[in-house]
């Protein structure tokens, strides 16, 4: 459970700490307890503990908070829901994990504008709440109740990103503060604009990196007239996977397109207690008018068909499509579960859709050789597709065999011209494997712009790139 890289812990004097208590009271913690909880993630990274945790209320707390780190050269990693799948919020030099999950207020809804404003900790299903009278929704859907702030810091998709896109698409603007305490917004809430460097997608995705995010404008969506659902056996892989390649390639608009192995739908089926057929299924659903809706899955349906896949068993009523949706969120626990005390390595990579088929039906013949539980699952309409390992964190192994495993699933991506992440981020565990994605050129141009931002190497450090 070693992070793959050794990082220097900074030296936190007790005056510091003093600082913080004055300035923040009981909202400054340096309990045992409280600093754990920052410190872990869902993954299979070792802890990393921050020497303080500090809850944030306000932007002007994040500024006071990064005033004092700055003259002290303390590190600060912002920390929202704590979901992220590759060590992206571990303050793995120590320092201050600035807990923004208290910055949870909807500042503003402009219903005729299809726009929001938000603080940085208010999570999705929250939002999605408050907006449901308003006839809008907010789609972006990466399964965990992540907050809004940790979205746009890791660039995150999901379960909608075929048809609504991801957050880079969703984000029209940002509130954020810099490594010197400065606020700065990087855009208006105009649809579109040419005025000087598009810093909302500096930031978008910058892992905490280069400032931190407080608020954020977002685009919204109209709830659809009609909404459904339906899952879908098939024979084989690589049937499951044409129907989507082709679906897509004929252009039918479908809203959500998940893929689940047999050992994915053997999971669930334990974990959520369905009984579902164990063999590779689609979960489809479709957003439109009646009309609409009825049409997509009709074509759906027929090129399923045409590929080995069996009958649609559909989820028509809200509650049929929550208990759905719930099942395969939930997978990545399912999946971790398959081994009594296991811990979960997560990961994924995405690559244009027509490598699809190859790259998922290579990585399963991989898997086949595993020693240990391994399923495949995602967000197959947009090429995206994340492998989950139940693994024993004592067993050393076990470790490397699944770091083999990854390699080669990173190295067949890339060599299809895909990426070695779609949405997780780079965070620690693919920093090796951004730079042969992009090369050194494209890592030094980061490096300059990290240290133009940030010249002490506060923020966040360690992540995306080594130091």
């Amino acid at each position: 459970m070693n992070s793959p890289v050794e990082f220097r812990r900074a030296a936190v004097e007790p005056q510091f700490l003093e600082a913080l208590r004055q300035r923040f009271g009981d909202r400054a913690q340096t309990g045992e307890a409280v600093c754990r909880l920052h410190g872990s993630s869902e993954s299979h990274f070792a802890p990393a503990l921050p020497d303080a945790v500090v809850f944030a209320t306000s932007t002007q707390d994040v500024v006071d908070l990064v005033i004092l780190c700055a003259a002290n050269e303390v590190p600060v990693v912002p920390f929202g829901a704590g979901t992220s799948m590759e060590g992206n919020a571990l303050p793995v030099c120590g320092g201050v994990s600035l807990d923004l999950s208290r910055m949870n207020a909807i500042l503003a809804v402009n219903a005729e504008d299809f726009d929001c404003t938000v603080e940085a900790g208010v999570c999705r299903e929250e939002l999605n709440q408050f907006l449901r009278d308003t006839g809008l929704f907010f789609p972006i859907d990466p399964g965990a109740n992540a907050t809004i702030g940790g979205m746009a810091s890791t660039r995150a998709s999901g379960t909608n990103a075929v048809r609504y896109g991801t957050m880079r698409d969703a984000v029209l603007a940002l509130t954020v503060v810099t490594a010197q305490g400065e606020v700065i917004r990087t855009a208006r809430r105009a649809r579109k604009s040419a005025a000087g460097y598009d810093l909302s997608r500096l930031y978008v995705g910058s892992e905490g990196t280069l400032g931190i995010i407080t608020e954020v404008t977002l685009r919204l969506h109209p709830i659809p007239e009609a909404i459904s659902a339906a899952v879908c056996g098939f024979a084989t892989l690589q049937g499951a996977v044409d129907t989507v390649v082709q679906s897509i390639q004929l252009g039918i608009p479908m809203a959500r397109v998940e893929i689940l192995d047999d050992m994915q739908i053997r999971a669930v089926n334990r974990w959520s207690k369905l009984e579902l057929p164990e063999v590779t299924t689609l979960f489809f659903e479709f957003h439109g008018s009646t009309a609409s809706v009825a049409d997509q899955a009709e074509m759906v349906s027929g090129v399923a068909r045409e590929n080995g896949g069996g009958n649609f068993e559909w989820a028509t009523t809200a509650e049929e499509r929550s208990r759905l949706w719930k099942a395969r969120h939930e997978a990545y626990y399912a999946a971790v579960n398959l081994r009594h005390g296991a811990i979960g390595w997560a990961t994924d990579v995405c690559v244009p859709i027509s490598a699809l088929p190859a790259c998922i039906t290579e990585t399963k013949a991989d898997l086949a050789t595993a020693s240990v539980p391994a399923t495949i699952l995602g967000h197959v309409g947009d090429g995206n597709f994340h492998v989950i390992f139940s693994i024993d964190p004592t067993n050393p192994k076990e470790m490397e065999e699944v770091e083999a495993i990854n390699a080669r699933l990173v190295a067949r991506a890339l060599s299809m011209d895909g990426t070695c992440t779609g949405e997780h981020g780079v965070g620690l565990g693919k920093q090796e494997w951004l730079k042969q994605e992009l090369g050194e050129p494209a890592i030094e141009v980061m490096r300059r712009v990290k240290h133009a931002l940030d010249p002490h190497t506060i923020l966040n450090p360690g992540k995306i790139f080594a130091l």
